[in-house]
């Protein structure tokens, strides 16, 4: 094994093949040091119980507890046994039930009074909560002697853990592979480290592992969050310097051109907030390095619009202007709101046409060949000066120009694969630039996450609302407790029709066949154990119920793209009086007249999707109602969730309150690209001064050293990191 960092040795070598297939399959664990790095969720003191009262249902769990009692039971004509054991943390109590032959050890190990670990996972039976067969480990001899050895500390680590291998056989794997820990690298600079105060990297190791003391604990947490935060800001401070070497075309805006012409017809004046974001923007394009930045702001606070007037410069200053759009119904809309907004200027070239005016064309997946060859047809001559499209943009048949700006609405749809093959795009007077890019998020992201998911571009923020919208209210209609709720939230929709305007109804599924191969279970209480609502379904049920003789459309990504163009076209034109859709709507949807929006299992939505869609109506002068509906119960977390999105309209408020409640691998897009995170202690959002603070330092590295030649351990770092995420969940921004 010469030459391999003792870190890197296969647990195999330490653990024996057995628990290290184990570790492997269910924690994902293959390393010395992936182990090392595999840190307790929380720490037991010594004597101290778990409380049982906050168990969550369906999940594996880890509780210190004390055996109340325990007895035998006989049943099938005293064929079969089962013991049951009530163990209680000295207010709430936990039944555990064992069955068969695997009654004898626990009815001997188990006395009432006998303090041990107990895992398993948490379930209902008769409305109380169990542990079935639950692994456990007695704590026996409190004065020490006994005592198990990672366990002689006061604070007994317990480990996030699997049905498979418990917190216990891991802190004894722990035990065995902490030796190794002083061969740990460490990343950050001696003299970061020493102006920080920080511990060395050995050292917090150990501590997180082994701690005497919750300061230990303390310590070494804070070292171990500035060892990630700073790796990850170093990475994305060089990709942000690299980016500042390419060379990219200065795009500056001609006076008397398009983007003149354009902002003379505006009906109404740019905000405060567009004018300095525009300028921000503006000044980005006239640098001879591509422009990268992340145009961030409110649902419905004119993102569009500023990234129009973007466009327009480009093209004003002899350029083309792409718009990436995740989905065919929002390239259309967009395709649609554009050329409305600039009327004659969108008809370059065309009889009517404006002078200054360029040619706006669409390209998408699903069209016609004629149209399609067309479209191709007018980006390689220059012809168009401004196309909106989905992925289709990015394939190889695609030939600009002069690509000089690329919008991307919804980034976190797009990979670092497809913002390059973009770039691979833009010639400019036969030699390869960057093009600048613009990304645009539909939600608000709090500060820290855009510096660490988006954290090779620079942020602007739109935080006015464009005056003539209206406040939207917002209410929880509690379908179980109240089932009359839900019946006068059907009335409103009637109300708000008969009123002249038309209603939106949400629903998380479509409800046909490829669906019902889909269906995934949640756990969330008895709601849960049935499917989520459809489309379908509810279209149906609503037009023979409470919405008859209503005009209902239904809409959903399963359509053909033509049926989904007119069902939009025709409830934009005012045809349709109600769309039952599922989440295709969610973004980018502009129909002012549509004022009602009811979101039916609105607890299957996470909290930023809730605000997004919510931001569908309240577009026009008329109020926006928003009635989000839902079957749990009124204590469950759920419920708790939808009252926050009832209770405000803050985007940057919801969105903290949406990540707390996620997972934080989930907040960085691991969630979709299914690599581990590489953040395991520290918590985007409360960790804010130290992700500012590596920001910080990260660059000043940066900038003295881009190669980092004199920080060789910080290399390593890097580059474990960035092999194992390829740099993929960081460029997911």
């Amino acid at each position: 094994m010469d030459g391999v960092p003792a870190l890197d040795e296969p647990l195999k070598n330490a653990l024996g093949a057995a628990t290290a297939k184990v570790m492997a399959e269910h924690l994902d664990l293959h390393t010395l040091g992936d182990l090392l790095h595999h840190y307790p969720r929380r720490y037991a003191e010594r004597g101290e119980l778990t409380s049982l009262a906050e168990l969550p249902l369906d999940e594996h769990v880890t509780v210190v507890a004390r055996v109340a009692d325990a007895r035998v039971l006989t049943f099938n004509q005293g064929r079969g046994r089962r013991l049951e054991v009530t163990i209680t943390d000295g207010s709430g109590r936990l039944q555990l039930v064992f069955f068969g032959k695997g009654v004898h050890k626990p009815h001997k190990d188990l006395l009432p009074g006998t303090r041990a670990m107990f895992a398993g996972k948490v379930s209902m039976f008769n409305r109380r909560l169990q542990l079935a067969h639950p692994a456990y480990e007695l704590l026996r001899g409190e004065d020490g002697e006994e005592a198990v050895g990672s366990w002689a500390g006061a604070l007994i680590p317990i480990y996030p853990a699997t049905t498979k291998l418990e917190s216990w056989k891991i802190a004894k794997a722990v035990d065995a592979v902490l030796p190794s820990a002083g061969d740990a690298v460490d990343p950050l600079p001696p003299a970061l480290r020493e102006g920080r105060g920080l511990t060395g990297h050995p050292d917090a190791l150990h501590k997180i592992h082994r701690p005497r003391t919750k300061a230990d604990i303390e310590v070494a947490r804070q070292r171990l969050k500035w060892d990630e935060a700073f790796v990850l800001q170093v990475a994305l401070a060089r990709r942000r310097f690299a980016d500042t070497q390419l060379p990219a075309v200065a795009r500056r805006p001609v006076p008397g051109g398009l983007l003149d012409a354009f902002d003379a017809k505006l009906p109404f004046t740019l905000t405060e907030g567009q004018l300095s974001v525009s300028k921000e923007i503006f000044d980005d394009l006239a640098t001879e390095h591509p422009m990268h930045r992340l145009l961030q702001g409110e649902v419905g606070s004119g993102k569009t619009m500023v990234a129009l007037r973007a466009m327009l410069a480009v093209v004003d200053a002899g350029g083309q202007a792409a718009m990436l759009a995740p989905t065919e119904v929002l390239a259309q809309q967009h395709h649609r709101s554009i050329v409305e907004m600039m009327g004659d200027l969108a008809e370059g070239g065309l009889l009517g046409g404006a002078e200054q005016g360029t040619k706006v064309v669409l390209l998408t997946g699903s069209m016609g060949a004629a149209a399609r060859r067309q479209a191709l047809l007018d980006l390689v001559t220059g012809e168009a000066g401004i196309v909106i499209g989905t992925h289709a943009l990015i394939e190889d048949k695609v030939q600009f120009h002069d690509l000089g700006l690329v919008v991307v609405d919804e980034q976190h749809r797009f990979g670092v694969e497809q913002r390059d093959a973009l770039r691979s795009k833009a010639h400019s007077r036969g030699e390869r630039r960057s093009p600048h890019l613009l990304v645009m998020t539909a939600t608000p992201i709090p500060r820290t996450v855009a510096m660490t998911v988006f954290g090779d571009l620079e942020t602007s923020v739109l935080d006015q609302l464009p005056a003539g919208r209206s406040p939207i209210a917002s209410h929880v209609v509690p379908a179980a407790d109240k089932p009359h709720f839900l019946a006068r939230a059907w009335e409103r929709v009637r109300e708000e029709v008969e009123g002249g305007h038309q209603a939106y109804v949400v629903c998380p599924r479509i409800g046909d066949d490829e669906d019902e191969k889909a269906k995934k279970k949640s756990t969330e209480d008895e709601a849960a154990k049935r499917p989520p609502l459809a489309v379908l379904e509810v279209a149906e049920q609503l037009t023979r119920g409470p919405l008859a003789g209503l005009r209902l459309e239904i809409l959903h990504g399963r359509m053909q793209p033509d049926d989904k163009d007119d069902v939009m076209r025709r409830f934009a034109a005012g045809d349709v009086d109600v769309l039952v859709a599922t989440t295709v709507i969610e973004v980018g949807v502009n129909v002012p007249n549509a004022t009602a929006m009811v979101i039916m299992d609105a607890d299957r939505f996470g909290v930023s999707q809730l605000h997004q869609l919510r931001g569908r109506v309240g577009r026009g002068s008329a109020p926006g109602l928003c009635l989000l509906v839902t079957e749990m119960p009124e204590a469950s977390p759920a419920r708790a969730r939808l009252g926050a999105v009832a209770a405000t309209l803050d985007g940057f408020e919801l969105s903290r309150i949406d990540l707390e409640q996620r997972r934080e691998g989930d907040v960085l897009g691991q969630a979709q690209s299914g690599v581990r995170s590489s953040l395991r202690m520290l918590a985007v959002i409360d960790d804010e001064e130290i992700i500012a603070a590596a920001r910080e330092e990260a660059v000043a590295v940066v900038q003295g050293d881009p190669e980092l030649e004199h920080l060789p351990e910080l290399r390593t770092a890097l580059d474990a990191l960035l092999d194992k995420e390829r740099e993929q969940y960081l460029d997911k921004g």
